[in-house]
């Protein structure tokens, strides 16, 4: 294996350690900026850039410089009237010096802090970092739009399958108009008559002149004809062709969870990682994309994000109150004939005694009928996460929905207990797109 040495020499002043620290510190300082803002703003809000800023003091590489309480230095100062040689001056105690008093804080200079511009792409990186997904899925994710040639009018050059006949004949047609280029019918009718004169006995003196200048105008037409050409180079046009965005269908995304006492604010920041990706996903095969929230405790609720992610409220859990809200809505709203539906569910796996198989008769009988991808993530406690991985045990409700897996190859469910957990539930729909879906 080669071994590489960086034998160039730092800049003046310049520490080549002290920069990489830096770079480091900076970074981990990003990604944790980035994901208060991933937990605070919206979810459409992750796919673009952001301007972050980061303070000085966080910043600043090491130095050295002088204790200003103690110690004893000499100053040379201009003159003066109130000091003399000899004069004792009193060391400044905390906070002295210029500015320090009433009304000294309006004198102080601060520093402006470092403002860095993130494109989309630096933002998923540092998003993608604890989600542990393979660098085939990120530059997947990281993709814009799919273009497709469309026809913009025409152009001078291309290939020759491009070429457009049509308006090629046109422009030659033109300018033979214009320049005036001699009919094969004109020719073919001197030639008729020079014939004819030709085939006289005893041609008098004004046939054997009428006969030279026809034979100079066909001459002279024939050159003509020559030079002005039946197709040039200048007349051929060929197809133009552009990248235009692909339309593709509209997709809606359901965003359910569990708002009861037993989520909390860890629990809700991995559901919100797990429903970003699934947006990421979305966005790139689907121009327009309604997200729809509903939350539950015993009663379920179509939200907005802010409520959704933000607010908290009492009660118990009955999780098939949100799928029959979810049903609602997309009989109200999103008809399975216009709209690719999509559904991502996330829970601790809380139920009512005996509610687990509501949810799987209405899963089974009702919503997967209509859904292109169901994914239901249940989040464990990290201490938990290996008892309940290592057997086949789990909650009530994760033994139901196995049912509803076996029974439909767009239901998709796992147990996540930290950010690097939520990117297998998503791997069979990276691999292979589901065989129902629709295009609009």
């Amino acid at each position: 294996m080669p071994n590489f040495i960086d034998r160039r020499l730092n800049p003046k002043d310049k520490s080549l350690s002290n920069r990489q620290r830096f770079l480091r510190r900076a970074r981990v300082e990003l990604k944790r900026v980035i994901n208060e803002k991933i937990s605070t703003e919206k979810i459409t809000d992750v796919d673009a850039g952001h301007a972050i800023s980061l303070p000085v003091s966080g910043t600043s590489e090491p130095s050295f410089s002088p204790d200003r309480g103690t110690g004893r230095r000499e100053y040379v100062l201009p003159g003066n009237r109130e000091f003399v040689l000899g004069d004792r001056l009193p060391k400044p105690g905390a906070g002295g010096g210029a500015g320090a008093g009433k009304g000294g804080a309006a004198d102080i200079e601060l520093e402006d802090d470092f403002r860095f511009v993130l494109s989309r792409e630096e933002v998923l990186d540092l998003f993608f970092e604890d989600l542990e997904l393979p660098d085939m899925v990120k530059s997947s994710l990281k993709e814009a739009i799919a273009f497709k040639p469309r026809r913009a009018g025409f152009t001078t050059a291309g290939a020759p399958t491009n070429i457009n006949v049509g308006r090629s004949m046109r422009n030659s047609f033109g300018r033979r108009i214009a320049l005036r280029r001699p009919k094969q019918a004109d020719l073919d009718a001197i030639a008729d008559e020079i014939a004819v004169l030709e085939a006289e006995a005893k041609p008098s003196a004004v046939s054997s002149e009428r006969l030279a200048g026809l034979r100079r105008d066909l001459e002279v037409l024939q050159r003509r004809r020559k030079l002005v050409a039946y197709i040039d180079p200048v007349d051929i046009r060929f197809n133009r062709f552009e990248p235009m965005p692909v339309p593709n269908a509209n997709a809606v995304m359901f965003c359910l969870m569990d708002v009861s006492g037993s989520m909390g604010e860890r629990e809700k920041d991995l559901a919100k990682r797990f429903f970003v990706l699934l947006h990421l996903f979305l966005k790139r095969r689907y121009e327009r994309i309604d997200i729809v929230f509903i939350r539950h405790t015993h009663q379920a609720h179509e939200v907005d994000e802010e409520t959704f992610f933000h607010s908290t409220q009492s009660g118990g859990t009955v999780v098939s109150t949100a799928l029959e809200e979810m049903r609602h809505i997309i009989e109200e709203r999103y008809p399975s004939r216009d709209w690719n539906i999509y559904a991502a569910q996330a829970s601790d796996g809380d139920n009512l005694t005996g509610d687990s198989e509501n949810c799987v008769n209405l899963l089974n009988n009702e919503l997967m009928k209509l859904c292109q991808y169901y994914a239901y993530v249940e989040i464990l406690d990290e201490r938990e996460s290996a008892i309940f991985r290592s057997t086949d045990n789990g909650t009530s409700l994760w033994r139901s929905y196995r049912l509803v897996g076996k029974n439909w190859r767009n239901f998709q469910m796992t147990r996540i207990a930290k950010p690097g957990d939520i990117y297998p539930v998503f791997h069979q729909l990276f691999a292979k797109q589901p065989k129902t879906a629709k295009s609009g």
